[in-house]
């Protein structure tokens, strides 16, 4: 067991002397002195693995020696012992970033109490953690032999990343099981998409989850007639996962008044999942009522210019006759213009934003080395959506709009799956690119481990002909073909793909948020 070493200030330090004995006999090294300089200089030419500083010491005060010893080393840790209770004295000594605070008489469980909150709480905390996840394990495993409805299918997938998010800091052992239950638990989902998505599309009387094409006239919608402009942030490619590192950020700015789960239509892309929601419409729908916006997989153009206008023939169908704006953030500088402008948009009852971002990211991890050195797992990933996230346009924009009363929806269009197992597909020239959806006809593979269509008018997908199906990707496979086979799967295992079925893909949050300050 390793050895702390602890420098203890304080005028009266004879007086404690049995609390230094206490902590000895626990193993802990204590250097004690009687005043703020002597504490200086000490942690000039010694190191120390936590600091006790007396604030009222005569001379130098222990504000005075806590401001010194940060700035000659600002990751050692500092607690501040004092009899003065005054606010004041908190904040300053709060400002000058210590690590604890004690107020004096003190007794020695309190001083260990707060060495092991500084010193040991990441083990504990990960010791923790293990043995919460032993005793959830057998759960969550005996839940999957079960006939689960979608719901609940949402809800073991929300504890999936619970306990994911709990584990991601440090080396935890139960991490490697954790990943094996997700691939139990993501085997087992694909199973029931198989057995119960077409059924959803199809029979009025089944239950089913709410679908990308229900999610305006559902949720967003009923907002508008609250009174307050409800501004839709669509964040496009962002799992439940990323979510939940990026919450706490808002929690400064806005309240969540409900967080929900929907489920992404197939295939889980942009150009379907997305288009669906703007226009309330499944995709083959979208071709007969609008063949003049709908863009095919065999066109060039982008499959997305026209949310805008998909929203209002959306809008005008389920007579609505709301004042809304619609912008598409694809550059950084477009981002700062919103923010710049975005005290223009509260005069509009509906004001939708989609950020690219995320999927941007995804993307760039797939074909740039270096954004994969910098995500090379789950955690990196979500560590940098994170990151982007605080220093971005996005969170600016959101930081105005908290300033007045609003509704805010915070959702995305899909999700991602980190894919690792090549699966090999035969197709002509025509089939499309994606690595985790293949549409077209002659579609060539063995087995049935993927979820084929080959009535895509049951499951609402547009046909380029007679014999057209289309197949999607289950679990963590991707697509290769054999004759590119070596270079399929050099180049993609271990990226980040979407199109197909998994918890990660399909599950996506759906996010109802009120200003905090307004």
């Amino acid at each position: 067991m390793q050895r702390y070493s602890i420098l203890w200030a304080d005028d009266e330090i004879d007086l404690l002397k049995p609390h230094i004995l206490f902590l000895q006999q626990r193993g802990y090294d204590i250097t004690p002195v009687n005043n703020g300089s002597e504490a200086v200089e000490m942690c000039e030419d010694r190191n120390f693995d936590v600091v006790f500083l007396d604030e009222n010491m005569p001379g130098m005060s222990g504000l005075e020696a806590l401001s010194l010893i940060k700035n000659q080393k600002p990751n050692l840790p500092v607690v501040m012992i004092t009899k003065n209770e005054e606010e004041q004295i908190m904040e300053e000594a709060i400002g000058a970033k210590i690590d604890d605070y004690l107020i004096k008489p003190i007794n020695p469980s309190q001083i260990l109490l707060s060495i092991k909150k500084i010193l040991d709480n990441k083990r504990l905390v990960q010791e923790k953690t293990s043995m919460n996840y032993q005793q959830e394990f057998q759960k969550i495993s005996m839940a999957f032999l079960g006939d689960l409805s979608h719901a609940e299918w949402a809800d073991i997938y929300k504890k999936l990343v619970y306990w994911e998010l709990q584990m991601a800091e440090g080396d935890n052992q139960m991490a490697e099981v954790l990943e094996m239950q997700k691939v139990e638990a993501n085997t087992n989902f694909c199973r029931f998409i198989k057995r119960n998505y077409e059924s959803w599309l199809n029979d009025p009387k089944v239950e089913k989850p709410m679908l990308s094409h229900q999610l305006m006239k559902r949720k967003v919608f009923p907002e508008l007639k609250k009174d307050l402009p409800v501004f839709l942030i669509v964040i496009d490619n962002l799992r439940y996962d990323q979510w939940k590192v990026i919450e706490p950020e808002l929690g400064e700015y806005f309240a969540v008044d409900t967080e929900e789960t929907y489920y992404s239509i197939l295939p889980t892309t942009t150009a379907y999942a997305r288009n669906a929601i703007f226009s309330g419409l499944l995709p083959s729908d979208m071709v007969k009522s609008h063949p003049e916006l709908w863009v095919g997989e065999d066109e060039d153009e982008s499959k997305n210019n026209f949310e805008a206008e998909f929203l209002e023939k959306q809008m005008r169908r389920n007579n609505l006759n709301f004042k809304f704006s619609y912008h598409k953030i694809k550059q950084l500088e477009e981002g700062r213009d919103l923010a710049d402008s975005v005290s223009n948009l509260f005069t509009n009852d509906l004001n939708v934003i989609v950020y690219n971002f995320v999927d941007m990211l995804s993307h760039a991890r797939t074909d740039m080395a270096m954004i994969r050195e910098l995500a090379p797992d789950e955690a990196a990933y979500r560590s940098i959506t994170r990151s982007w996230f605080v220093h971005s346009p996005l969170f600016d924009i959101l930081k105005k709009i908290a300033e007045r009363k609003v509704r805010l929806i915070i959702t995305t269009d899909h999700g991602t799956i980190r894919v690792k197992r090549p699966f090999k597909i035969i197709g002509d020239r025509s089939v499309n690119s994606n690595l985790r959806y293949k549409q077209g006809k002659n579609l060539g593979f063995e087995g049935d481990k993927v979820f084929q269509a080959t009535k895509p008018e049951r499951f609402f997908l547009p046909k380029q002909n007679v014999s057209t199906s289309y197949v999607f990707a289950i679990e963590d496979q991707f697509f290769a073909y054999p004759n590119n086979y070596n270079y399929y799967v050099n180049f993609y295992k271990d990226t980040f793909q979407h199109g197909g079925v998994s918890l990660e893909e399909m599950i996506i949050p759906f996010v109802l948020l009120s200003s905090k300050n307004a």
